[in-house]
């Protein structure tokens, strides 16, 4: 039997455990580009997103005075900590990039109009990382064109595998 070939992306490593993912992210938007960044996090969220609490809805980056902050993510307080040792639950968190990628990031902003988009929130090597995209928003009749497109790739690809089962 032949093994489907796996995407390239940090949900696929082994050693990476994902947390959250941004699904609609790829329905609202085009992702030109992504990056890995860390996260600047305390105790109790990261105990709290070992738990998986945590929205990536309604989240995004901005560029500001040099760093790049994300904004409007959700952790739920952690389960076990009683008042002393807890977090602000929706506070901007810092992403650690090096300069260069902050630069770049940020000059593409600027010039490009695009957008910085969080698509998925997982674990490396016991350390939080964010898959942040380089996006472009799409208009509805773009969404509707790429869904058309996904259908059409999705029946091409069930008629291949009848053909080769020789039905």
């Amino acid at each position: 039997m032949a093994a489907a070939k796996a995407r390239k992306g940090p949900h696929q490593d082994p050693n990476n455990r994902s947390i959250a993912r941004n699904r609609r992210a790829r329905h609202d938007y085009d992702i030109l580009d992504s990056v890995e960044a860390g996260l600047a996090l305390q105790g109790s969220e990261v105990k709290s997103l070992r738990e998986g609490n945590v929205q990536l809805a309604d989240t995004y980056a901005r560029a500001e005075r040099g760093e790049i902050w994300l904004l409007g993510l959700h952790i739920a307080p952690y389960s076990h900590a009683a008042g002393f040792g807890g977090h602000v639950v929706d506070r901007p968190r810092k992403l650690l990039l090096h300069r260069k990628q902050i630069d770049d990031l940020s000059q593409r902003v600027a010039i490009e109009r695009v957008q910085l988009v969080p698509l998925s929130l997982y674990f490396k090597d016991g350390k939080a990382k964010l898959e942040l995209g380089v996006a472009k928003g799409r208009k509805t009749h773009d969404k509707r064109h790429a869904i058309a497109e996904r259908d059409a790739n999705r029946e091409a690809e069930r008629a291949m595998a009848r053909a080769r089962r020789g039905e």
